[in-house]
């Protein structure tokens, strides 16, 4: 195995040199780059099997160069070194699809750890020859994923990187699916890619940066066979919006314009909902407000995640429980707040923040409309209404 460690400053290179069991692990040969370019330059020559990253780095950061190496079929696993400890970061390193992170200063013992973990993982898949078929589909569904996500989101990929992934033919249609919000996807649209690649008429894509969302492009004129065949073996409802794709450069452009109609319910619908299941959707949505009250939910946010239409929620939610969604959403929020005045000694106002609520004032009235007194006064009284 070859491992490249990446850093602007050398003697966190040696320290890393120093602190790992390179050779007790299989790691046979250490590479080194300054930043993240050189370290692009040696990936393409080299092909290392795992690689070490700091984050802030001169010319290309390591958040940069994982971006890079997503555009290139590189399997190995990158490993940031960061004295970020930032949720935000992280949450961009897991999107960016990196194996793991260690935070400066490192220490011997957490670097060892993820060195057996990165390299036990490279050998398991190593061993995995008969299974080396899949590995390679799944990874080329999630490159084409990936490639799609970012075409559609307007970052400018060379039309070469893009051309396999489309029909052969010209004349295209690109159509944006919605899945049910409640389903996984995923299983759906990868049988649906498959379909379209084996009857060579287009592919299906997971959007990554969007929940449940599919982009479809076929061969003009050959939609149908697809609606057509997802009315027959899909079980969920999907809801679509299509336009005519003149060229792989008016993808963007199309994308946003799809988007924009399902967001204002322009859409058609394959596969209806009947009355029971429509009246589980609504027990679904009471069970899902009890459970999330806590953040911001609204009759436009509910229909998007569970198909069916605000005035339909707004109507049957009331009839299931004799509020109106925002009155059931408040009960729930003041029963709460009567919890935490008589068992905690939280603040008001963390209280109100803990609550959904961004003014203490406005909770405070709140408050006293439905129960009659202040938090404060509610508190003083040892919770007697």
């Amino acid at each position: 195995m070859k491992a490249l460690i990446v850093d602007d400053e050398r003697n966190v290179r040696n320290v890393l040199r120093q602190l790992g069991e390179w050779n007790r692990l299989g790691i046979t040969e250490i590479l080194e780059a300054a930043n993240g370019v050189e370290a692009l330059g040696i990936v393409k020559k080299e092909n290392p099997d795992i690689i070490f990253t700091d984050i802030k780095m001169p010319k290309m950061s390591g958040m940069e160069l994982i971006e890079e190496l997503n555009q290139l079929p590189f399997k190995g696993k990158v490993i940031l070194v960061t004295g970020y400890d930032d949720y935000t970061f992280m949450r961009k390193a897991i999107q960016l699809n990196s194996f793991d992170y260690l935070l400066k200063p490192i220490e011997e013992e957490a670097f060892q750890a993820v060195l057996e973990k990165v390299t036990g993982e490279v050998k398991a898949e190593a061993a995995e020859g008969v299974e080396q078929g899949e590995i390679l589909e799944e990874a080329m569904k999630l490159r084409g994923n990936q490639i799609m996500t970012a075409v559609c989101s307007g970052k400018r990929i060379e039309i070469d990187t893009i051309a396999p992934l489309l029909p052969d033919n010209g004349d295209m249609d690109m159509t944006l699916l919605s899945f049910y919000g409640k389903q996984r996807p995923e299983i759906h649209i990868d049988a649906l890619d498959e379909e379209l690649r084996a009857r060579r008429i287009g592919r299906a894509f997971t959007y990554l940066n969007g929940e449940s969302l599919c982009i479809g492009i076929t061969t003009k004129g050959q939609w149908l066979y697809a609606e057509e065949w997802m009315r027959d073996k899909m079980t969920v409802p999907v809801r679509l919006t299509q336009a005519k794709l003149d060229s792989p450069g008016m993808i963007p452009e199309v994308f946003t314009r799809l988007f924009h109609e399902l967001e204002q319910n322009q859409y058609r619908t394959i596969r209806r909902l009947d009355e029971m299941e429509a009246a589980k959707r609504i027990e679904a949505i009471v069970s899902y407000v009890e459970t999330y009250y806590m953040e911001d939910i609204s009759l436009e946010k509910l229909s998007k995640m569970f198909f069916l239409t605000r005035e339909h929620i707004s109507r049957t939610f009331k009839k299931e429980t004799g509020m109106t969604l925002s009155k059931f959403v408040t009960q729930l929020r003041i029963n709460q707040a009567k919890s935490w005045l008589m068992e905690t000694e939280e603040s008001i106002y963390s209280i109100a923040i803990m609550l959904g609520y961004q003014d203490e004032k406005y909770f405070s009235k709140l408050f006293k409309k439905v129960i009659g007194m202040t938090p404060f006064e509610f508190r003083s009284s040892g919770g007697s209404e």
